[in-house]
């Protein structure tokens, strides 16, 4: 008992100084205009970033998708990763300024006429991607588009930077938001039963999903969007985002893909799953500067490798 408190203890001291630090560093993004903000979290990141052991990761990530690859353009990836996220953290404070749809907001929206077809239609559509660019400015062109959807997102581990975080959310135009593991499931169920489409970051590992294919290597993938799809009768509309110049972006609604018909359940869940990793795929090599390389995508075994 007196080892779990002491445990306690320490979570909790652990707890408040990573809020400090959020909220210090929120505070002053927040006064600085957005590009500056965007610009100085970019610098910062990539000073810090390579210190840390997820830039290992980063490079071993970047030599299992880009094998060819020298090793200083594997390094000069990594730190634009680590400057994409440096951004994010810059913009965060600033997302209400970004506006998509607006003519004098930071956000070019294409493809339009795919979302347009969703809303049109009044039924329920999946719409996936990936951890790319500022993906937050996605969240915001989905819900601000007219689509009432629901954003799946993931808890941070710290309780006081998780508020604040989903309060930005709600400020900026994320309406309602469920987060991953069961109940966001159910949630995400219930929602897509009354009508609204639902959305999913789907280029993590998932630990309790499927195996497939993803850049050559079968590897754990959530099927939730490919059950969620078939069970009903949606499409499934993938959405990407680039970043550009000045902390502005363009979010492209592209055609939707093709859900599996096959009469086997499993295996159209899986054909589906498999058909939305080719499309992440082919945004991580087309822009592979903003993906999320640090995260542990692939088996344990393989960041123990050294690079």
């Amino acid at each position: 008992m007196h080892v779990r408190k002491q445990a306690s203890v320490f979570l909790w001291a652990q707890w408040v100084i990573e809020a400090g630090l959020w909220f210090a560093l929120m505070g002053l993004f927040r006064l600085l205009p957005i590009e500056w903000a965007s610009g100085l979290g970019g610098w910062a990141m990539r000073q810090l970033g390579p210190l840390l052991s997820a830039h290992k990761t980063a490079l071993i990530n970047i030599k299992l998708v880009f094998p060819d690859l020298s090793a200083a353009r594997s390094q000069k990836l990594a730190l634009a990763c680590w400057d994409n996220l440096g951004r994010i953290a810059g913009e965060f404070p600033h997302l209400n300024e970004l506006r998509p749809f607006d003519e004098d907001g930071r956000v070019e929206v294409c493809g339009q006429e795919h979302l347009q077809a969703i809303i049109d239609s009044q039924k329920p559509a999946v719409l996936i991607s990936g951890h790319f660019a500022n993906w937050e400015v996605m969240a915001a062109a989905i819900c601000q588009g007219g689509l009432p959807a629901r954003v799946s997102f993931r808890h941070a581990n710290n309780p006081w930077i998780d508020r604040s975080i989903t309060r930005i959310r709600l400020a900026y135009g994320i309406p309602e938001l469920s987060a991953k593991g069961g109940a966001g499931a159910k949630e995400m169920l219930e929602a897509m039963k009354l009508g609204q489409s639902v959305t999913f970051l789907n280029d993590q590992k998932f630990n309790q999903g499927i195996k497939a294919n993803f850049f050559g290597q079968e590897l754990k993938t959530a099927p939730g969007p490919a059950r969620l799809a078939l069970r009903f009768d949606a499409p499934i509309l993938p959405v990407s985002i680039v970043r550009l110049p000045k902390a502005r972006f363009r979010v492209n609604f592209h055609p939707p893909i093709q859900v599996s018909s096959h009469a086997d359940r499993n295996l159209a869940i899986a054909e589906t799953v498999e058909q939305i990793n080719l499309f992440l795929e082919a945004r991580i090599v087309r822009h592979p500067e903003s993906w999320f390389w640090v995260h542990r995508r692939w088996p344990k075994e393989t960041y123990k490798k050294p690079v």
